[in-house]
């Protein structure tokens, strides 16, 4: 009896040791950077944040105001601060600032002369010294491409390795390591208007949005940010296949293979580019794109839809709403590696990412030897336990 009293105990002690053993890993014992862009809002002020979680945060956005960075508004600034002053809880965080964002203009003229970018450059060094950051992402939404009405020139190729390059000569002046990132489309056209190895030269990582890859207004449901590679004869039969072979000539003229873009498809594609695969970040979407008036042909995916159900939806709202709740089922897609949620009464599809494709992806860049793993964005994420960043992280200390 007192013997098996002594190996209960000894298990006992072995496994406690063990809980304590993985509570106390922190950030430092992660096999990849886990970086978060970050939208201060009510809900989610820095004293709460996760940050014992990342290791990089990066603040959005700051904009390109008459060719210089600014805020739209002091109280950005005042947020910043108050981030920034986390950094006493947590010294191996590094804290950036995204400049630029979706509809943003600006660059193109900023980039466009040696004047123009030394201006900007001059105006982004005065940035990171006045707030006390670790770095700037650059989110150009997109060299050479007018998206949103954006201004957009074909020299915007050379001027944005311009722009790069004095941002990496000016940055690395300065007293402390500065880190220098881009974000990057998860689309091959975007890489024919960026001088893609001559910028990697200037920037530690590339940041590149596997999400949103297809929109609200897409006439067929589909993954927006997937995480496997789907080959065109794999989904030919779909309406979603039938509308890519109508258009076969044209994606193929723009330089595309025909077929569902994901993250091992762009990834695969940079790297064949010759990029180094340590400066590549993979994205992951803490938010999902819904449909409404979905055929209830396969679960909902790859069929018509008569519109947005809602533009995006926070995961938050998702876990909360319709993650196998209110008559919504979710499915996963073993071709994609993508899960996704189908309401057949309410014909209602959702793409989005969950605690398991967020591992996979993160799993992924760990084998990959990448740079690790970013989102959009860390407000969005839920509170509770078993949260996405919970799934990221713990995949990336095991």
């Amino acid at each position: 009896m007192c013997k098996l009293i002594s190996i209960f105990f000894l298990i006992m002690f072995t496994f406690s040791c063990g809980l304590k053993k993985t509570s106390e890993r922190t950030i430092k014992d992660v096999h990849v950077n886990i970086m978060a862009y970050y939208v201060a809002d009510k809900e989610y002020a820095p004293e709460v944040l996760p940050l014992e979680k990342l290791t990089h945060i990066i603040f959005s956005f700051s904009e390109v105001i008459e060719g210089e960075m600014q805020f739209r508004n002091e109280e950005s600034g005042k947020k910043l601060d108050a981030l920034v002053a986390q950094k006493q809880n947590y010294p191996n965080l590094k804290v950036m600032i995204a400049c630029g964002g979706w509809g943003a203009d600006g660059f193109s003229d900023a980039a466009e002369t040696k004047e123009s970018r030394d201006k900007f450059i001059s105006s982004t060094i005065t940035f990171i010294e006045k707030y006390k950051l670790d770095g700037v992402d650059i989110d150009w939404e997109y060299p050479g491409i007018p998206a949103a009405g954006t201004k957009a020139r074909p020299e915007d190729k050379e001027n944005f390795t311009a722009l790069m390059k004095g941002l990496r000569e000016a940055l690395d002046k300065l007293d402390r390591p500065q880190t220098l990132t881009f974000a990057s489309a998860g689309w091959e056209p975007y890489y024919k208007n960026i001088e893609l190895l001559e910028v990697l030269k200037y920037a530690d990582y590339m940041n590149v949005m596997t999400y949103d890859q297809v929109g609200a207004n897409n006439p067929v449901t589909a993954h927006h940010t997937a995480f496997g590679n789907v080959e065109f004869e794999e989904i030919a039969d779909t309406p979603l296949g039938k509308i890519l072979e109508e258009k076969k000539a044209s994606i193929e003229e723009r330089g595309m293979k025909i077929g569902p873009q994901s993250v091992e498809r762009i990834i695969d594609f940079c790297i064949a580019e010759g990029a180094n695969p340590k400066q590549l970040v993979v994205g992951a979407a803490f938010y999902g794109r819904a449909w409404k008036g979905v055929q209830p042909q396969n679960n909902g995916l790859y069929q018509p839809n008569s519109g947005p159900f809602i533009g995006w939806s926070a995961y938050h709202q998702i876990r909360e709403q319709y993650e196998n709740k209110n008559g919504f089922t979710r499915y996963w897609d073993d071709l994609a590696k993508a899960p996704y949620l189908f309401n057949p009464t309410d014909s209602i599809f959702i793409s989005f990412d969950d605690t398991m494709s967020v591992k996979l992806k993160t799993r992924y860049a760990i084998r990959k030897n990448m740079g690790g793993i970013m989102f959009w964005q860390l407000s969005n994420d839920t509170k509770e336990d078993n949260s996405l960043l919970d799934a990221i992280f713990e995949e990336a200390i095991n």
